[in-house]
């Protein structure tokens, strides 16, 4: 395996957050290891320093106040035994005690220093053998108060043991200078390391920064570029060109989500292409189709007229004659007979009633487009004028709320709706009692842009099971000989309650009469309608 191989099969298999706790791991381990070095580096130069500061140079020092209580110990004597003055002799005495005092604090200090040490003993051996060979002796031969004149030999003797005396802390000096600058040498050469290795450490930090910046680059960015610009060229339409993963894995994941993305793109734009293709041939046919139908309007409006007009010239004359016939040879014709000119009749006068009513059917939202603003007050109001026989007739009592609501539609065919809807409740009306319809309108609870409209009545009600058929055109529930009608009200009311935007039905859960149940739009803000108010026999 090549070592770019190497590096991609690393790169593959550590995720964007794996390089991340990588790279800061690594710039962790360069930090503490850093750290270490400069603090040992650090200590060595303070353990120097702290020997140099603390040790050498108050050792020089010490050195040099145990050379000056030797010569105050020499000039104390030599005074001494020249005035014979005990005076004299103090200087001596306290020389010996600083020079005790001191050593044991130069000893001390250079405890650890056998050279020094040994110069040390060597100057306190050299002290001790002039004090022990001359200066002892002199001072014992001196009588207080009677000062005299020292021979030259005592005064050779004595010059040359403390000349001997000098020479020893002259070479004492000479290695505590010596080690003074063995110490300042040395604190040079550690700050020279130290400074040498803590740059070093920074390059080698920078260094460190950049080569991981280098293959956080190569092993992570690259690869997020190069994930970005392919998805860029497929945005931009280039739907065919393949997303190809690469780099860490959770980036090589990344890229096969989004190449899997972009087949499904192209599946589904390629589906979307040929739904296209089918939508725009079905849009080419409905096209046809609706020329199609507006030519079938046409002749339905054709047709419309000639029922209007031819078809019922033809029904009346036959209306016409048969009643002819029936006065003039009434008195001629037998019994039958007589049916057979009823029968003839009354399915002249029905035909007309269904050819009318057909018409008003399909002319339903068709013939005079009218959306105006309708207050179903006057719609209710025109409804109930038309019926105002069959309520007469019938003794009905009609509650209705004092006020109803205003909607956008046709009030000619609200009218119509509300003629319907109480017309049924007053034909299919109870043998026991008196008609009683109940009108209430309020705000739907499911929809509140929407009227909701009750019309209850106290009639024979209708099966739950009929709860459909009722609203198909010409489906009755009662022969004919029972009650009188076409079959087309309650499909005509549902058209024109659909043809406003509303629904209709029949309330199953009514066991007592008939609830017709139906919904219509606001046209403006809602007043709650107040409560119903009874309209009972001529109504005006």
């Amino acid at each position: 395996m090549t070592d770019g191989a190497g590096r991609a099969w690393i790169g593959r298999r550590l995720t964007v957050q794996s390089w991340f706790y990588l790279v800061l791991a690594l710039m962790m381990l360069v930090v503490v290891i850093g750290t270490a070095v400069g603090a040992s580096l650090l200590d060595r130069t303070a353990q120097v320093t702290d020997q140099l500061l603390g040790h050498v140079q108050p050792a020089q020092t010490e050195a040099y106040r145990l050379q000056a209580t030797l010569v105050n110990q020499e000039t104390g004597i030599r005074g001494y035994a020249i005035a014979a003055d005990r005076q004299f002799l103090e200087p001596y005495t306290q020389g010996k005690r600083d020079e005790t005092r001191v050593a044991a604090r130069l000893r001390s200090l250079v405890a650890d220093r056998p050279r020094l040490l040994a110069d040390l003993d060597a100057v306190q051996q050299g002290a001790a053998n002039w004090r022990d060979t001359y200066a002892e002796p002199l001072a014992a031969s001196v009588t207080p108060g009677r000062p005299r004149t020292i021979d030259q030999n005592t005064t050779d003797r004595g010059k040359e043991k403390f000349d001997h005396l000098r020479a020893l802390w002259t070479q004492q000096n000479r290695d505590l200078t010596q080690a003074l600058r063995d110490g300042q040498e040395k604190l040079a050469h550690e700050r020279t390391v130290r400074n040498a290795v803590l740059s070093g450490m920074v390059v080698l930090f920078l260094l460190t920064g950049l080569t991981l910046a280098i293959l956080v680059r190569l092993l992570v960015t690259r690869p997020l570029e190069a994930l970005r610009e392919a998805s860029r060229q497929v945005a931009d339409g280039d739907f065919d060109h393949v997303i190809r993963g690469g780099g860490p894995a959770d980036l090589a994941a990344v890229a096969a989500d989004v190449e899997g993305m972009r087949q499904q793109i192209v599946a589904e734009l390629a589906a979307s292409r040929s739904q296209r293709d089918i939508l725009t041939r079905q849009a080419a046919d409905l096209d046809a189709q609706a020329v199609e139908l507006r030519r079938s309007n046409a002749e339905l409006e054709q047709f419309a007229y000639v029922a209007s007009h031819d078809l019922q010239e033809p029904l009346r004359k036959v209306a016409s004659f048969c009643q002819l016939l029936e006065k003039r040879y009434g008195d001629q014709l037998d019994e039958r007979g007589q049916q057979y000119i009823d029968f003839a009749v009354d399915g002249a006068k029905r035909m007309q009633v269904l050819i009318n009513d057909l018409l008003t059917f399909s002319r339903v939202g068709r013939v005079n487009d009218t959306q105006v603003p309708v207050d179903l007050d006057q719609t209710l109001d025109q409804a109930m004028t038309n019926l105002t026989a069959a309520v007469e007739e019938s003794g009905a009592r009609v509650d209705r709320p004092d006020t109803l609501p205003e909607i956008v539609g046709d009030p000619t065919l609200l009218a119509m709706l509300w003629q319907n809807l109480i017309g049924n409740a007053l034909k299919f009306r109870h043998t026991d009692r008196a008609p009683h319809v109940t009108i209430i309108c309020a705000v739907d609870p499911d929809r509140p842009d929407t009227w909701l409209v009750w019309v209850t009545d106290n009639g024979i009600g209708i099966p739950a099971e009929f709860a459909e058929k009722v609203f198909v055109i010409f489906q009755r529930l009662h022969g004919r000989d029972a009650y009188g009608g076409t079959g087309i009200g309650l499909a005509l009311c549902k058209k024109i309650v659909e043809y406003h935007g509303g629904t209709i039905w029949l309330d199953t859960g009514r066991t007592e009469g008939t609830r017709f149940c139906f919904t219509l739009p606001f046209a403006t803000v809602p007043v709650i309608a107040s409560a119903p108010r009874t309209e009972k026999k001529a109504l005006t």
